[in-house]
């Protein structure tokens, strides 16, 4: 065979491989959920990080750090509204050298670079001035706020045990400042005590039993300070990574209701300039790998806790500020809903994003404010995404990704679909297996091979990268790209509708929201 022939035969073959979609049917069980989350699941964070923090000879943040973020911003406002409301935590790395310049505290100083210094920073302390002005931020803005508070004032670092921190905490300082919030009319939704030192830490750690007395403490001042339980802010930690041993000796010591939420951070993606992080992002079999940590954490909370709920409090995907060409583009959205639909699905209550401002890896531009992706992809997840969770099958390629939930506020069901293949699209038809699981297997493939005939059409929301680019940071909604309106609104996100008799098409590399008014589950009635 020739060359002309040659290349005749690859353009026919790519052409057929991309005019033929993969049949694929979807089964989804409505007779029961198998999860809940909070009704607002989604949840962003507002970190300290100063200017000067870099990695990769490279510094993202810019002025996206809680003292510089300029918070009159019109579409950092507006961007938090949208989600009426957005949970919002602020917290991160130097929390646990955060002092508040409230009560004796009287000499307030910002961070500074520090070789010996937690994270390379000295202590920073925060003005009142700047804790009024971040709470009319969030007042104007409906956040439901999640504070963490610094954990290890009054401990010291072990003189025998590396980054180990002992002693018992000092709670004076954050009385202090609950006190001034109490008196200024501000709400906090939660209260979360210490950053990443749980196990072996990242720059410090505590032991299990002492970081428990020190919760038991908060949870015994946020009790005195607010009496009231239906006004009572909820208590969150351990805030970090993950290690059983750890986990359950600091649950089983804290005791009953003490923690309303049990907190943990994933960073699965490896380092942010790591060079496999586009090929990770849309590698299936990696991205189920972190699974196994949803399900021990969820196992945890169900042994020792089942009162509280599993939170992600911090999740980046690629550590040390996420990676450059890859974090805040359309490629970082395979990721991050799958994240948001696995440990939906592991019974996780919360999952706040870093960050909504500030490094590469975040929702909003560093610089412009400008939404990136993964922006609009958070807030139709917030707006389709009910809190039931419901399970659902596919058995044709690992590459389509399926998630069902219980529309929001409305009848129906609602999923995404994410397809990480770069040449694969799918035609999908869905099953609705409305059957107990106690009922007869030959029943239940009756009825799950009959196959969903619905008459309402369908709403559907495609979202691709401009010109097929998945490093591209601009999206397009069936087609049109997203973008700000002239009054810096975020734009309105509205379904295409669909025949109910037509396939759910899911081209490649694309991401695809889906609600169904029709679909019968029963618990979702």
């Amino acid at each position: 065979m020739d060359s002309k022939s040659i290349i005749c035969s690859m353009i026919i073959l790519s052409w057929w491989s991309l005019s033929f979609a993969e049949d694929v049917r979807v089964v989804i069980q409505g007779a029961t959920s198998i999860a809940k989350t909070d009704d607002n699941f989604v949840c962003v964070t507002l970190d300290w990080w100063p200017t000067e923090k870099c990695n990769y000879n490279q510094c993202p943040w810019g002025k996206a750090g809680l003292f510089n973020l300029d918070l009159n911003n019109k579409i950092l406002a507006n961007a938090i509204k949208a989600f009426n409301p957005l949970r919002v935590r602020v917290g991160g790395s130097l929390q646990d050298q955060v002092v508040y310049n409230v009560g004796k505290v009287r000499n307030c100083t910002p961070f500074e670079k520090k070789d010996d210094g937690l994270f390379g920073f000295s202590e920073g302390c925060l003005p009142m001035d700047r804790w009024d002005e971040l709470n009319q931020l969030f007042n104007r803005t409906g956040a439901l706020v999640t504070f963490g508070l610094n954990a290890l004032i009054g401990k010291k670092e072990s003189k025998t045990a590396r980054q180990l921190w002992v002693g018992e905490w000092e709670s004076e300082n954050a009385r202090d400042l609950m006190q001034y919030t109490i008196s200024k009319g501000y709400k906090i939704d939660s209260y979360e005590l210490g950053n990443e030192l749980c196990g072996t830490g990242v720059a410090a750690r505590i032991e299990a039993e002492q970081y428990a007395r020190d919760v038991i403490a908060l949870r015994e001042l946020v009790n005195e300070l607010h009496p009231d339980p239906k006004t009572q802010p909820k208590l969150i930690a351990p805030g970090g990574f993950y290690e059983e041993k750890w986990f359950n000796t600091f649950l089983e010591a804290t005791g009953p209701d003490v923690v309303d939420g049990t907190s943990h951070h994933i960073y699965n993606l490896g380092p942010g300039d790591d060079s496999n992080l586009i090929i990770r992002i849309q590698d299936p079999f990696y991205l189920s790998q972190i699974a196994q940590t949803f399900k021990d954490v969820s196992n945890a909370v169900n042994k020792n806790t089942p009162w509280s709920g599993a939170w992600v409090s911090e999740s980046g995907g690629a550590y040390n500020s996420g990676g450059k060409d890859v974090s805040r583009t359309f490629a970082n959205g395979f990721w991050y809903l799958d994240q948001l639909g696995m440990t939906a699905t592991f019974n996780h209550k919360v999952y706040c994003r870093q960050a909504l401002i500030g490094g590469n890896y975040a929702l909003l531009n560093t610089t412009t404010f400008i939404p990136n992706p993964d922006y609009y992809s958070a807030l139709l997840w917030h707006q389709l995404m009910g809190s039931k969770v419901l399970a659902v099958s596919q058995d044709v390629s690992p590459n389509l990704r399926v998630y069902a939930h219980c529309a929001k506020k409305k009848p129906g069901v609602s999923l995404v679909l994410i397809n990480l293949s770069k040449f694969s699209s799918f035609d999908v038809t869905l099953s609705n297996d409305e059957n107990l699981h106690t009922m007869s297997r030959r029943l239940r493939s009756v009825e799950t091979n009959s196959g969903f005939k619905g008459y309402q059409k369908r709403e559907e929301y495609h979202l691709t990268p401009k010109d097929g680019n998945i490093q591209s940071d601009v999206v397009l909604l069936n087609g049109t790209p997203l973008k700000l309106t002239d009054s810096s609104d975020i734009p309105a996100m509205n379904p295409k509708l669909v025949d109910a008799y037509a396939p759910i098409t899911v081209a490649a590399h694309s991401i695809v929201y889906v609600t169904i008014r029709d679909f019968h589950a029963p618990t979702c009635a």
